[in-house]
């Protein structure tokens, strides 16, 4: 055989090594992306299932949590002679994050009228949603509101099933429409020197200024991580009223050795301490929620808000 002959010889193997090696390249990488666009198409027919059972669209959150929200237009709650926006205070909320198998934690915060208590819970426990706590959040509001947390794991639709029963056992608003079809009032809150003073962005939704502030540890439950937007990161809520002043409500979401610390600067600030409590069972570490009340001037609001945010280990 000529060297010619021996050169092409060796130029068509290596063009076949080249091609198997590619054909072996791409192979492998589909068996890498099938089990991810598997795992995707899942997720997207899971939350679809939910969103079906409880009649409306769930809000994509950080961390993967899809969260759902349930505001209690239905009640009108007056406060310190402020009548309060659900956005505020009365806004019912469940929670999924996926953990794998097909299986979901889910955490809530159901807003009731106190006769719509016991039927709650009796629908709630018939379908294997457990109570983590019962409580009040507000003081002196009319009428009394109560507040239950919820928590369960298990298949997403199926709970989401039980949450939509124990919905049937309350007057909550069931349909997506904006409160009264009215058009959005001006929102007269200088929003930027309140987020300039607590050191982080919020946004405004139904007439009210929303915070997260989250914690700088890793929270689980059931050896689950539970990111912030399940409820565990410090919400700071504000609702103008008039001449610079807001209402202004949420819970700080704290470890034990913070408590009193939080406590001692709100009260030096003249913000109320309506409640402390748990909201949770068999967390890790174990968290305290404590709820509080200001009606006065936004800045001063702001201020007596970040000095006990500085008592905590939050992210800013």
């Amino acid at each position: 055989m000529s060297r010619t002959s021996i050169v092409s010889v060796r130029i068509v193997a290596l063009s076949l090594s080249i091609a198997a090696l590619a054909r072996t390249s791409s192979a492998q990488e589909h068996a890498e992306h099938h089990p991810r666009q598997r795992a995707a198409r899942d997720s997207t027919a899971r939350w679809a299932a939910v969103d079906s059972v409880l009649g409306r669209k769930g809000m994509m959150n950080p961390g993967g949590v899809m969260k759902f929200s349930f505001p209690r237009r239905d009640l009108q709650v007056t406060a310190d002679g402020v009548q309060l926006k659900p956005a505020l205070a009365l806004g019912s909320w469940i929670a999924f994050a996926d953990i794998g198998k097909g299986q979901a934690m889910m955490m809530g915060d159901l807003v009731l009228a106190e006769s719509e208590i016991a039927p709650v819970m009796s629908a709630l426990q018939k379908g294997g949603v457990e109570q983590s706590a019962l409580h009040n959040h507000l003081v002196g509001e009319t009428p009394r509101v109560m507040y239950m947390h919820v928590t369960a794991h298990g298949d997403p639709a199926k709970l989401a099933a039980t949450v939509r029963d124990a919905f049937g056992q309350t007057a909550t608003p069931m349909d997506t429409a904006s409160a009264g079809g009215a058009p959005a009032a001006p929102f007269d809150l200088d929003t930027a020197a309140i987020a300039k003073t607590l050191g982080t962005h919020g946004k405004v939704n139904g007439g009210v200024y929303q915070m997260s502030v989250p914690r700088r540890e890793t929270v689980r439950h059931d050896g689950h991580v539970v990111p912030p937007a399940m409820g565990v990161a410090t919400a700071l809520n504000f609702q103008p009223t008039s001449g610079g002043k807001v209402a202004a409500t949420g819970d700080f979401v704290m470890t034990e050795s913070e408590v009193n610390p939080v406590i001692r600067a709100l009260r030096d600030n003249g913000i109320t301490v309506t409640a402390l409590h748990q909201h949770m069972l068999g967390e890790t570490p174990r968290l305290y929620f404590m709820h509080f009340w200001a009606n006065d001037d936004a800045a001063k609001v702001a201020t007596g808000l970040r000095a006990g945010l500085d008592k905590m280990a939050v992210k800013k």
